[in-house]
């Protein structure tokens, strides 16, 4: 079986396990391109840098938002003095950081997009004093106790010298990343795990600070920088098309990490609500390792959490942090076979969960949306099937089909939105055929093959996204059929 197995021995961040699945891709010009092409809008560059660490060679995915990368600060001990205060000395401000934390604060706004301003003044007894919004390479959120009305956001320092300098904080909604994410030029299924990814960082966040997903807002910057990395991160996988994805338990870091208006553990509230179900562990390591874009990518995309199984491994590859430590900065991701082919006995089995409720008194439109919105969270499917229920009422039976982990978050999406007051569980055990993808030429270009296997039985099939992408570019005026007939295999 085609299998991805993650090495989290020094935590996860979303542009290091991008940087560590681009170096397994193996359409790597293409990846670039259609990345840069649908984030250029919105002023993104996003490109490869070589990095060592530990003299391990890798790859670090440098995210720039109109030419500059996001910060964070770790908070070492000796930094944090007996009253609370921290101080973060000059000298340890790096200019790109990869592991950082996400600071949510629940806005009262007026406006979608607003903007605030502050201003702080720092004595001479503090070389720097981290202020301000500090942002890193994860989603930012900030939750404020008053309603902004000022356009400008003003800092003015007296320590020695004195500077002013004017930033603009436009603040996205978690709708408006919702549409964002859609509009964007990549396949369906791309666009529905990043969405899935957002919604359960949204949910971490929404829990962490008692409020809801409509009051979470994003600050536009950080935002659009962690779009990219969850983005970047859905269509490598999609790419490479593994049939499992495995993960090794998360290292986290220790410490304190240093966000928009205080100092938080590792790790932070948001990525500690991520990590529920995830066997993760803290050592001697002071910093943050695991950011919550990289747990909530971990907990949409990964199977299993485990120690590696017997694998022929065929690649490897490397996502570098820019921070140095002790040990090498840096994801680790192998690709290969967990088990040997065979056509005549099974290859893999497993258990799916089951979620359903019956529905008298929904519209169309809305049991339309609950499907989508299941569909988004990681559900595996998601049906209706019409029925008759008592006092001679037609319904709808809903059920959705998903791994036994998204239990609890599924549930509470039946609840949210559907009219039910009670939904059903049911395990069934599932035997599946092998599958891997094979890219074959056509007379209108390449076209991948999905090919499946076990069980006495082989069968392949033209991936159908390809094959309506390459109607659409002859203007519909070539049938799937005709394309099929000129696949070369």
């Amino acid at each position: 079986m085609k299998t991805l197995y993650i090495e989290c021995n020094m935590g996860v961040a979303g542009d290091m396990l991008m940087g560590a699945l681009y170096e397994l891709c193996d359409q790597k010009e293409k990846f670039l391109s259609d990345m840069n092409q649908a984030f250029a809008p919105y002023g993104v560059t996003l490109s490869v840098e070589p990095a060592v660490k530990c003299g391990i060679s890798g790859t670090h995915m440098r995210v720039a938002v109109h030419g500059e990368e996001e910060h964070s600060h770790d908070v070492l001990p000796e930094h944090i003095h007996e009253d609370g205060h921290m101080t973060i000395h000059a000298q340890e401000e790096s200019p790109t950081h990869d592991h950082g934390t996400q600071c949510c604060h629940e806005h009262v706004h007026d406006e979608d997009t607003l903007m605030h301003s502050h201003e702080h003044t720092h004595d001479e007894d503090t070389l720097m004093h981290s202020h301000g919004h500090s942002h890193d390479e994860d989603t930012l959120m900030h939750v404020h106790d008053h309603i902004h009305d000022e356009n400008e956001h003003t800092h003015t320092h007296d320590n020695n010298s004195h500077h002013e300098h004017h930033h603009t904080h436009a603040h996205t909604s978690y709708t408006q990343i919702l549409e964002q994410i859609h509009t964007l030029s990549f396949p369906s299924s791309v666009k529905d795990s990043a969405a899935a990814v957002y919604r359960l960082i949204g949910e971490a966040e929404s829990k962490v600070h008692h409020s809801t997903l409509d009051q979470i807002h994003f600050h536009e910057v950080g935002s659009i920088d962690a779009l990219v990395d969850v983005t970047g991160c859905a269509y490598l996988l999609f790419l490479l098309a593994p049939e499992t994805i495995l993960c090794s338990p998360v290292h986290v870091g220790n410490g304190f990490v240093h966000c928009a208006h205080g100092t938080l553990p590792v790790p932070a509230p948001a990525t500690a609500e991520l990590l529920k179900g995830i066997p993760f562990y803290s050592r001697n390591i002071q910093g943050e390792l695991c950011t919550p874009t990289g747990a909530a990518v971990l907990k949409h995309f990964v199977t299993s959490f485990e120690a590696m199984p017997p694998m022929n491994v065929t690649e490897i590859g490397y996502g570098m942090g820019t921070k140095d430590f002790a040990a090498a900065n840096c994801v680790r991701v192998f690709l290969g076979e967990s088990s040997p082919g065979s056509n005549t006995a099974p290859s893999f089995d497993d258990s799916v969960l089951s979620i359903s409720c019956n529905l008298d008194d929904m519209t169309g439109e809305a049991v339309g949306f609950a499907t989508e919105l299941l569909l988004q969270a990681g559900a595996l499917d998601v049906y209706t099937i019409p029925i008759q229920m008592k006092k001679n009422r037609p319904g709808i039976l809903l059920t959705c089909i998903c791994e036994p982990k998204d239990r609890e978050r599924l549930t509470s999406l039946f609840f949210l939105h559907t009219t039910t007051r009670g939904v059903r569980y049911q395990m069934f055990d599932r035997a599946k055929l092998t599958s891997e993808i094979e890219t074959c030429h056509s007379a209108y270009g390449d076209i991948r093959i999905k090919k499946n296997c076990g069980y006495g039985v082989e069968k392949e099939k033209a991936e159908f996204e390809d094959l309506k992408a390459i109607s659409a570019g002859h203007n519909y005026e070539v049938s799937l059929d005709q394309i099929r007939d000129t696949i070369v295999r």
